[in-house]
């Protein structure tokens, strides 16, 4: 496969890039179908390729040896995986799961490396990303340890809700996470997250319903936090 032909699918690691900044550069990629809920790869796994998520939804996950599960990122449509393994060698850290079916793109190590050394943009955004990814780690560790589960629901939700550009009086989240995911996002079980969506429905802040959630109030809910 060439760069023009990667190109074409708008991967925003690629996006004002040319064919000519890929001139030179073998690219193999090939495409993959998930079923939902079906494994991409697992924890420890000794994989080592790149994934560019083309359509559907991910999940980064780490299952503990009692069963629990716990979600550490989720991927949208546009969003490129599994670059630590193949910078650093080591084995896959989470296992990444299908949460609905998806469309990945698969390129190798050897061509994601290329890529890498010799696309500086690229490198680049690679970088920041990986900064904007600790910074995130860091603020999930100390919410973890200070927050109350309210706290922290209050705050995926108005995180989620600031990525998909709805957090705004009537903002809606569609294809919203289930209770148990979003316990599983915050170091909660299910039933603690369910008794806190129910409580900040009743005090007029948002609305929900079947993986759909309505921000009623998102100025309070902030507010929680």
């Amino acid at each position: 496969m060439s760069g023009r032909n990667l190109l074409t699918y708008g991967l925003p690691l690629l996006a004002g890039l040319k064919e000519r900044d890929l001139a030179g550069i073998p690219l193999n990629f090939k495409e993959k179908n998930l079923d939902a809920w079906e494994l991409l790869f697992n924890h420890e796994d000794s994989s080592r390729d790149v994934y560019f998520l083309i359509s559907g939804a991910l999940l980064a996950v780490y299952w503990t040896k009692e069963g629990r599960e716990v979600i550490f990122s989720r991927f949208a449509t546009g969003s490129y995986l599994g670059e630590l393994s193949a910078l650093d060698g080591g084995h896959r850290s989470l296992a990444v799961v299908a949460r609905s079916p998806a469309k990945v793109l698969i390129l190798p190590q050897a061509a994601f490396l290329d890529l890498f050394d010799k696309v500086p943009v690229l490198r680049t955004r690679v970088a920041r990303d990986l900064v904007a990814r600790i910074r995130a780690l860091t603020a999930r560790n100390l919410e973890l340890t200070t927050f109350s589960v309210e706290q922290r629901v209050a705050s995926f939700l108005i995180g989620l809700a600031m990525e998909r550009g709805r957090l705004e009086i009537g903002g809606i989240l569609d294809d919203a996470p289930t209770h148990a995911e979003i316990a599983a996002s915050i170091g909660a079980n299910r039933e603690m997250v369910s008794r806190t969506m129910t409580k900040l429905g009743r005090r007029g802040l948002l609305k929900s319903s079947r993986q759909r959630i309505e921000l009623l109030n998102p100025g309070a809910l902030s507010e929680v936090v």
